[in-house]
């Protein structure tokens, strides 16, 4: 049961308990739902019965009734030809009471009717409402429900009927019109205005959650472009990463040819695709060690070409290199005789991937001055990521070094300035972005500032 429902059942008991307490001689008392338009579903919400003992009421809905949650349809209990004539009918239909002041003669008695039954006497009151209250100035498009023939019920009206009292009174105890009725006329009016409450009071709830349902929607909207706009900021990383492995190359550039008896991760690629071609032309056309051997010597001239991190380079050997070579071993016999020499070449591959980190190289490197040498294999080494942000002033003082002998620095250097002032913009931008994301969901428009420690919404 939701915050409404149990706010109209609190209001229905406590209406039932005061006519029970009112009128000695009524016994029992329920309140049916009606509505909403055109369907009038009619539900009962609640039923209490005085004890006999006193005037305490023992609540709840009876075991088996027609009324009971879902209800029935107005096309169910409307009258129409052929069919059960029903107190609530009438009540809803005319939106007038209906007294059952003698159950051997009541017309619209369901028992008596289909198995000859007598009920017990009771009191059926409409509650109305007035249109005006209800629906304001939409008045003109309202859907009415109709009745048999089809005409539509409530349109020369001024109300609407959105709940049904009942209270059952003691044998020739209720009279058509007697102080009884009226009293009950009287409180009905009260129940309408506190259900015409509850309504509004429901209409502004469900309001509130559309409202706060589309400002959550925008807002993942609005979260979403900024995460894109952010995700476009990261070719800023990918430039900054390539410059470094301009710098990486020029590096190991210094160093083959310092030491030119040091072998190249080029040179040891060539040979590897020197022992495909040598057998390439044995395999079958088209067969998996053809289309292998062509795989295999571009995606080779492919890590040839590229300047990796050492640890991108074995990553890359690992996994594109070796496992296509196992693979060509096991599908043909034209490679056996390679194979020792193709899986030194493996393990020579990996020792010049580490070339440039090799401080005793280094170390024997005179054409350079030791300081800048040092900072040089340093920077070559790094992976640039949004939290290493002081590696650009420390590849700013390599490419100011005097010594450097790179021919190009002057024009790394000036990317490398442009890229930082865009870097350290991110965080920024990012900082923005959150406030705007998290001001919309807290519903609050205020520039204050936000708590640091608050989870992060855009963040690369």
């Amino acid at each position: 049961m939701d915050m409404m429902e149990d706010l109209l059942e609190k209001t229905c008991k406590n209406m039932i308990k005061t006519i029970l307490f009112c009128l000695e001689n009524a016994t029992k008392g329920t309140i049916y739902r009606i509505g909403p338009m055109p369907k009038l579903l009619a539900v009962r919400v609640t039923s209490g019965i005085r004890k006999e003992s006193g005037d305490e009421i023992q609540w709840g809905l009876p075991a088996v009734s027609d009324y009971n949650p879902p209800g029935k349809s107005w096309e169910q209990y409307r009258d129409q030809p052929d069919h059960v004539l029903e107190a609530m009918g009438w009540c809803v239909e005319k939106q007038k009471s209906w007294t059952a002041e003698n159950p051997f003669e009541d017309v619209r008695s369901v028992g008596k009717q289909l198995r000859g039954e007598i009920e017990d006497f009771y009191h059926m009151e409409p509650v109305l409402v007035p249109k005006s209250d209800l629906y304001g100035g939409g008045r003109d498009i309202l859907e009415y429900p109709s009745d048999w023939e089809g005409n539509p019920i409530w349109q020369e009206t001024e109300y609407v009927v959105c709940a049904v009292i009942k209270i059952h009174f003691r044998p020739y105890s209720i009279r058509r019109d007697d102080r009884s009725t009226k009293i009950i006329r009287e409180l009905s009016r009260s129940l309408g205005t506190e259900l015409l409450s509850l309504q509004l009071r429901e209409k502004l709830f469900r309001n509130q959650e559309e409202f706060t349902r589309r400002q959550l929607k925008s807002s993942e909207i609005l979260a979403h472009e900024l995460r894109n706009t952010l995700t476009k900021f990261g070719f800023v990383f990918f430039a900054v990463n390539a410059e470094i492995g301009v710098l990486r190359e020029e590096w190991e550039a210094q160093l083959y040819r310092a030491f030119p008896n040091l072998e190249s991760k080029r040179s040891i690629l060539e040979r590897l695709n020197e022992l495909l071609n040598s057998h390439l032309t044995d395999a079958q056309n088209g067969d998996e060690s053809t289309r292998l051997c062509q795989t295999l010597l571009h995606e080779q001239e492919e890590f040839a070409s590229l300047s990796l991190l050492p640890q991108q380079g074995e990553q890359w050997l690992v996994h594109k290199i070796i496992p296509k070579w196992e693979r060509l071993f096991s599908s043909s016999n034209a490679w056996s005789e390679s194979r020792k020499e193709v899986l030194m070449l493996f393990e020579r591959l990996k020792r010049a991937l580490q070339i440039g980190q090799n401080h005793s190289l280094m170390e024997k490197l005179d054409q350079i001055p030791r300081d800048l040498a040092e900072k040089w294999a340093k920077i070559a080494y790094v992976y640039f990521t949004a939290d290493k942000l002081f590696i650009l002033e420390d590849i700013l003082q390599v490419l100011d070094h005097p010594k450097l002998p790179v021919s190009h620095r002057h024009q790394i250097k000036k990317v490398i300035k442009s890229l930082k002032a865009l870097v350290e913009l991110v965080p920024e931008i990012e900082e923005r972005a959150n406030r705007i994301i998290l001001s919309l969901r807290s519903e609050s428009q205020s520039d204050s500032e936000l708590f640091p420690d608050t989870a992060r919404i855009c963040r690369f």
